[in-house]
């Protein structure tokens, strides 16, 4: 990935390498936050998931870095949440999802401060989260499918 000028947030927005031929593709990502950041994530085939955070004082995005690293496909999108300078995301991969097979990986994630570091849980051999709840203060989030939750929070991180 080319670097445009030397500096922290001095990189172009990537995009997915994966075709999709609807717009907008979910096989990116983007949010914004309460104090002008933001932060974009997108899938790269046989990579896995990348983020990005863009600085509105230095009016660029960071070097892309990657989430989770996998070789298996993308499957369906990425969810992305912020509150209280929280971020929360889900992705998930499979061998076959390409082939429309469901996903037999999902890993949630979540930054907060200067976006720099994620915690991250992967849960194997399940469909995936479908809704991301980060309570007030961005001290807690819950990841949920169906009767299926995960929690993560400021003090603890995800469970061990």
């Amino acid at each position: 990935m080319d670097r445009a000028v030397a500096g922290d947030h001095s990189y172009p927005l990537q995009k997915s390498d994966i075709h999709w031929s609807g717009s907008p593709s979910p096989f990116n990502a983007q949010v914004k936050l309460a104090d002008g950041r933001r932060v974009a994530m997108h899938y790269l085939s046989e990579k896995g998931l990348f983020v990005q955070d863009y600085s509105p004082s230095a009016k660029g995005w960071s070097k892309p870095a990657v989430v989770h690293r996998t070789k298996t496909d993308a499957c369906q999108g990425i969810t992305l949440k912020a509150k209280d300078g929280t971020v929360a995301a889900f992705g998930d991969f499979g061998v076959y999802c390409a082939d429309g097979e469901p996903p037999t990986e999902s890993v949630a994630a979540v930054a907060t401060g200067p976006l720099t570091k994620w915690d991250k849980h992967l849960t194997k051999n399940f469909d995936g989260w479908e809704k991301i709840a980060v309570a007030a203060g961005g001290k807690q989030v819950t990841f949920s499918r169906g009767g299926d939750t995960l929690r993560w929070t400021k003090a603890a991180g995800f469970p061990g």
